[in-house]
């Protein structure tokens, strides 16, 4: 019988189409913006949220404050997964989670649906953050690294700027904007599919859900150097993430959602910007760098605030800017290219963590305090002094052998 079908055991089997490395490469890093992105994106409607829903501002910072808590559990508990069962199951779970989380907030008619769409996107963009910035690096360490920089900063930046263009010129942008985000991460998750896996499963899965913060002791040393401009870059971004919109709103006297959103831009791509010119240069130089711009822009800042001057916040916001990218990609730089790649989004989740919680904390009780002080120009001023303090910290950091 074999004999008169002798094709029928010779013809190959039909393998899946696979995406090159570089077009991987690129759809990971668009995840990592998009999630960022995507968490961005409800802030300029919060005040329409909470105008419609009537609730306090202390709820409303616990809106901001949920969805840190929701990515920081994500990071602990999931963010060694995927060095044991592969990057592309976690970002495919990631995106299919971020897609429902687009769906609740759409559909969302109450201050629960809004804490619950924000608790589902945060531990899905926790999970993808550590999958997809590992997988950036198992394919290209250098550029990983520098995409690992650049596409947070972007996607934070991106989102709250589309949002607010939508909100000014399109029709139902409440629905519109998580519509076009929710198709966007459907379409990311397909194509997940279609990439090589980088990461081979191992052993240990189970025990990888275990919260804890797992550094190997070769990159101990540099990631303690690296600390303090991982927490002076991100505790800007808390920030402007909190008290910016508002102050420079104020500043042109307008309720344009709109000019809020700019800054942050300006912020995000200034750094992007810098963190591409200066690539060439060495993680210590670019911790030392971006800590004294961080300074110079900060100040630059504050004296705005005291001269109520747009165009003077939007310079210091660029200052500031390239502290933050240069900042960043310096703290990243001198650790991930230590990592060895079946820790490295064990790694990756720390650095992540330190930088939310960096972020997150400052901004939760600023958000308190003006609401309980309601004095924003006061809690500029501490929130400010603060950046500068740790800024210096940082510059101390890196002038020690």
């Amino acid at each position: 019988m074999t004999s008169l079908c002798p094709t029928a055991l010779t013809a190959p089997v039909p393998t899946r189409r696979r995406l090159s490395p570089n077009a991987a490469f690129l759809l990971q890093a668009s995840m990592t913006l998009g999630f960022l992105a995507g968490s961005s994106a409800p802030t300029p409607f919060y005040a329409i949220y909470q105008k419609q829903w009537g609730f306090s501002a202390t709820m409303l910072t616990l809106a901001f404050g949920i969805y840190a808590l929701a990515v920081l559990s994500a990071l602990l508990v999931g963010g060694r997964l995927s060095d044991h069962v592969g990057r592309r199951p976690i970002l495919i779970a990631a995106a299919a989670a971020q897609a429902v989380s687009m769906l609740v907030f759409a559909t969302a008619d109450g201050l629960p649906d809004l804490l619950l769409a924000r608790v589902v996107q945060g531990l899905s963009a926790g999970a993808a953050i550590a999958a997809a910035g590992a997988g950036l690096l198992d394919i290209d360490k250098g550029r990983g690294a520098i995409a690992n920089s650049v596409a947070p900063m972007m996607g934070t930046a991106a989102g709250g700027l589309v949002a607010g263009l939508m909100i000014q010129y399109l029709p139902a942008p409440m629905h519109l904007v998580y519509a076009l985000l929710g198709s966007i991460f459907v379409l990311q998750g397909v194509a997940v599919f279609f990439i090589e896996e980088t990461a081979p499963v191992r052993t240990g899965a189970w025990a990888s859900l275990r919260p804890r913060l797992a550094v190997p002791l070769a990159v101990r040393g540099p990631l303690l150097l690296a600390a303090p401009a991982l927490v002076a870059v991100w505790a800007m971004a808390g920030f402007y993430a909190s008290l910016g919109p508002t102050l420079i709103r104020s500043f042109a006297g307008t309720t344009s959602i709109l000019l809020g959103g700019f800054a942050l831009f300006v912020l995000a791509g200034s750094g992007a910007l810098a963190v591409y010119l200066i690539r060439e240069a060495s993680p210590r130089a670019l911790m030392r760098l971006g800590a004294v711009a961080l300074i110079a822009g900060m100040a630059l800042v504050m004296t705005a605030i005291a001269q109520h001057s747009v165009l003077l916040f939007l310079l210091g916001s660029a200052v500031a800017g390239l502290g933050f990218g240069t900042g960043f990609q310096g703290a990243l730089r001198s650790v991930v290219l230590l990592i060895a790649p079946q820790e490295r989004a064990g790694v990756l989740s720390v650095l992540f963590v330190i930088a939310y919680l960096a972020m997150g904390l400052p901004a939760m009780v600023a958000g308190y305090d003006v609401a309980h002080q309601g004095n924003i120009v006061v809690t500029a001023y501490e929130f400010g002094s603060g950046v500068v303090l740790l800024a210096l910290l940082a510059l101390l950091g890196t002038a020690r052998r």
